[in-house]
């Protein structure tokens, strides 16, 4: 568990928990699960002395459960806002040189990481609750520790200027890492739909694309419970008591707008994840329209080959028959008339079928 103290000009972290809130600036308190489940009385002695409330221990199951979806609830001292991440698991994904296989573009979309990221707002307090290895908590903290030691007067608008703001910074980068990764889903989807229509290939792995559609659809469900919570955050600000003094207004509506554009960077997450799922099904379905139109190609040409004989047996099976009066059944030149007779027969009815398109690749 790492404690920052934020201010307006400044970022520094502290070696441990303080005994009280600092005058100015406000806490972050960014943590791993198990961290948290290991300090939780420590943390909550803490929380009680700074704001007279601590974690409801329904909120504290919500933060540590690895499983649970993005939603948002509140209570009397603090908010909270359970956001699941969209990005690569591991190397598969982002990794440009691999192998563009239908089983390297199964690893790649099963890698997606959706593992939550939990936050407790307090007034002057942020708790982040992190899956293990999460890289969000890293880049903040080195990002924000950049920002403080810019000597300008620029520096108070880039730090963040409350809590909430720290948040929404980093719900939004949350959202803005799936950005980063629809470039390799929609290579490795490409690399699976390029391989159903491989010319004299036989797609055998249907396996590899129905797991990709069925990643997709999760990826849909989590964009959903994802705006969905960003939506009761921005009606929650709407509810928070009117502000007394115009730097508040001010930094209530930057909130606002913020929030804003979290949800409209989610929509387009969601929008592109039903593009992609839009044009796996598509894939299937010409895929399939592909199958029945080579089998009916198929048995278009056996049915004009079996066009073309048919004469040609008619003919054999008349001079077959067990009579002795046939024409030019005793005649030395009657094979060859009949020979010749045969070979008419079919040039013709090919060269009918020919002209009526029925043989040949153009239809």
């Amino acid at each position: 568990m790492r404690v920052f103290h934020v201010g307006a000009d400044r970022f520094e972290e502290l070696p441990a928990l303080p005994d009280a809130l600092p005058p100015a600036g406000w806490l972050w308190i960014p943590t791993i699960r198990q961290d948290l489940e290991a300090e939780l009385e420590q943390l909550d002695d803490a929380l009680q002395r700074w704001t007279g409330g601590s974690l409801f221990e329904l909120h504290v199951s919500d933060l540590l459960n690895s499983q649970l979806p993005s939603h948002y609830d509140y209570t009397s001292s603090y908010d909270l806002l359970v956001f699941r991440r969209l990005a690569a698991g591991n190397g598969d994904v982002a990794d440009d040189d691999s192998p563009a296989t239908p089983a390297g573009a199964r690893r790649a979309l099963a890698a997606i990481d959706t593992s939550p990221v939990g936050f407790a707002l307090f007034d002057r307090v942020l708790l982040t609750v992190h899956p293990a290895a999460c890289p969000v908590l890293g880049f903040f903290a080195e990002r924000l520790r950049g920002q403080a030691r810019i000597p300008d007067q620029r520096n108070a608008a880039r730090l963040p200027q409350g809590p909430a703001e720290l948040m929404l910074r980093m719900v939004n980068h949350i959202v803005d890492s799936y950005l980063d990764l629809r470039r390799h889903l929609t290579r490795h989807l490409a690399v699976l739909q390029n391989s159903l229509f491989e010319p004299g290939g036989h797609y055998r792995t249907w396996h590899v694309l129905l797991d990709s559609r069925n990643v997709l659809h999760v990826l849909e469900d989590t964009c959903e419970d994802q705006r969905s919570a960003i939506v009761e955050w921005i009606d929650a600000i709407d509810e928070w008591p009117a502000p007394a003094a115009p730097a508040e207004a001010r930094e209530r509506e930057l909130l606002r707008v913020r929030s804003r554009d979290v949800l409209e960077h989610i929509e387009r997450v969601l929008g592109h994840v039903r593009r992609l799922e839009s044009s796996s099904e598509a894939a299937v379905q010409m895929y399939f329209a592909a199958q029945s139109n080579r089998t009916n190609a198929i048995m278009r040409t056996l049915t004009v080959l079996t066009a073309i004989f048919l004469p040609l047996n008619l003919v054999t099976g008349f001079f077959g028959m067990n009579f002795e009066a046939l024409p030019l059944i005793h005649s030395p030149r009657g094979f060859w008339v009949a020979f010749g007779l045969l070979l008419a027969l079919g040039i013709g009815a090919s060269v009918f079928f020919w002209r009526k398109r029925y043989l040949g690749s153009q239809h």
